[in-house]
């Protein structure tokens, strides 16, 4: 009892599993055997497996020695912002299949059932060592997903295969993010470490777990931050560390698996796969970033070696045509636009602050043209009524005889007067408002917009309006309750209609109009005014 809580204890302290744990201390027990009953001369015979020479798993370890030198290798590797290019494809790297590149991952597969893309380098890599980070996410509705994820080191490049939507038989390694359980032993999600030397056919229905070097049990799945996973090939021994991907910390790694005396070729592909079957999963990887990784006291080789001369100077020569056709498109577009010498050239890509400003702008812009168009009609009305005043007029001087008559007449001749002026105060108070939307245009073009004058001048704005329709609702009362209009007899005059009713009725019409004009004006205004403010 006491041997079994110590042994549990050491297992919380090295986060293993229970079937590793055993494993492992398995193989120590073998090895001790070996080594105890061999000759001191005689080699330790190794488990065959698919690669040339693979030893045994060994999880945990942490090394001593000086660390090495890292290089990043650009053709070799992506990463956001601007990933794809405008044709749709990835620098130095191809997409086959569901695939979907855009410009801050790339999606390898969609959430749809049976699904398979892939990505895979355009030229092979020759190093020795190497150190690979990738950074995803695998995110789905479901509680289980499928299939799931592949980091591949192959010596051609698997584009299309039953392998996590690679092929299978490949010469490399792989590294496995299953996400789906096919054995039913709920050990999923989980990372696996897979060779193979082309001979080996990948084991589905195990979830590879008979031919895995190396495995951890980690959910990658649905995670508030991207999941990072860095890949260390070096003195032939392959690491794999994990970042959960629940804090923002980049460099917050833990340990996953490590294969030690695994000898994979020099020369490969690098790739990454994923595929879905009748569950599905968003596959998206934001970036990719290969190192090359350079043992401590030997010199980096230079950049210029890994190219050869003549491909060197064939660049250097398109370089400088290129160059040569810039520099001339430059003069021909100086000479046909003089004035906009030595400005710079405006940046093709809109930032969140100028979309907002360019639409208040245009709020505004539509804002000072709808009062304009009203403008215009308001002295439209204005110099209908001087019309029927200046007619009205005449005929009482014609008719001044008569007493009644020029009484009744008087009183609406004041009316439409008062009318007159009103529509007339209407009319400033428009103009008002159009000097306020012209003012805050001529602020915003000089200065920038501010806060607090932009939601200053808007409720000035907002006072005019309501002034207009104070005024207007003014003018639509008192012309109901003047009881003289009602009576007023017109008199009989040849030229004209025999009844002053058709002027009443016109100017009544025509006030409501204006009424109900102002007020879906103002209302729209109000509307325009909200969106722009929130």
């Amino acid at each position: 009892m006491y041997f079994l809580c110590i042994f549990k204890l050491w297992l919380v302290h090295r986060k293993l599993p229970l079937t590793t744990a055993l494993i492992n201390m398995g193989d120590g027990l073998k090895k001790k055997k070996k080594k105890k009953n061999a000759p001191k001369n005689c080699p330790i015979r190794k488990r065959p497996v698919g690669l040339q020479h693979v030893a045994d798993v060994s999880v945990g370890g942490t090394a001593t020695e000086q660390a090495p030198h890292r290089r990043f290798e650009y053709k070799y590797s992506f990463k956001g912002p601007h990933l794809a290019q405008t044709d749709g494809g990835i620098p130095f790297w191809i997409h086959t299949g569901n695939a979907i590149p855009s410009a801050d991952q790339v999606r390898i597969t969609p959430s749809l059932r049976s699904q398979r893309g892939s990505v895979w380098t355009k030229n092979k890599v020759n190093f020795e060592h190497w150190e690979a980070e990738v950074t995803f996410r695998v995110s789905g509705r479901g509680r289980m997903g499928a299939d799931g994820l592949a980091v591949w080191f192959t010596t051609a490049q698997g584009l299309d295969g039953p392998v996590y939507g690679a092929a299978d038989h490949w010469n490399g390694v792989g590294v496995f993010f299953d996400s789906f359980d096919n054995d039913g032993k709920k050990n999923n999600p989980a990372i696996l470490i897979v060779g193979n030397n082309g001979n080996l056919i990948y084991d589905h229905q195990n979830d590879g777990s008979t031919q895995a070097l190396g495995t951890c049990l980690r959910d990658f799945r649905n995670k508030p931050y991207p999941v990072r996973a860095k890949i260390t090939y070096y003195k032939k021994t392959l690491t794999v560390m994990i970042n959960n991907g629940f804090t923002p910390d980049k460099e917050d790694y833990e340990f996953c698996a490590k294969v030690d005396n695994m000898v994979i070729p020099r020369e490969g592909f690098f790739g990454i796969s994923a595929a879905t079957g009748g569950l599905a999963d968003d596959h998206d990887v934001l970036s990719f970033l290969l190192f090359s990784l350079t043992e401590p006291g030997q010199q980096p080789p230079p950049p210029e070696s890994e190219i050869p001369k003549e491909e060197k100077d064939k660049y250097q020569e398109e370089f400088q045509n290129f160059q040569q056709e810039l520099d001339k498109k430059k003069e021909e577009f100086q000479k046909e636009h003089p004035d906009v010498q030595g400005e710079p050239i405006e940046d093709l890509y809109e930032s969140v602050n100028d979309r907002e400003i360019r639409q208040v702008f245009e709020g505004q812009n539509r804002i000072h043209l709808e009062i304009k168009q009203l403008h215009r009609q308001l002295a439209m009305i204005l110099d209908e009524q001087r019309r029927y005043v200046s007619v009205i007029t005449d005929e009482v001087s014609k008719k001044a005889t008569n007493v009644g008559s020029g009484q009744q007449l008087s009183s609406v001749v004041a009316t439409q007067q008062e009318v007159l002026r009103n529509l007339n105060e209407l009319k400033n108070s428009f103009y008002d408002s159009l000097k306020q939307i012209s003012s805050i245009q001529h602020q915003g073009n000089t200065a920038g917009m501010g806060t607090y004058e932009t939601i200053q001048h808007f409720n000035d704005i907002k006072e005019h309006l309501h002034l207009v329709k104070r005024d207007m609702e003014h003018l639509v009362q008192k012309s109901a309750q003047n009881p003289a209009e009602k009576a007023v007899k017109c008199p009989e005059l040849p030229p004209m209609p025999s009844c002053l009713s058709t002027v009443h009725f016109a100017v009544f019409i025509v006030v409501q109009s204006v009424l109900f004009f102002c007020y879906v004006m103002y209302k729209s205004f109000i509307c325009i005014f909200l969106l722009l403010l929130f």
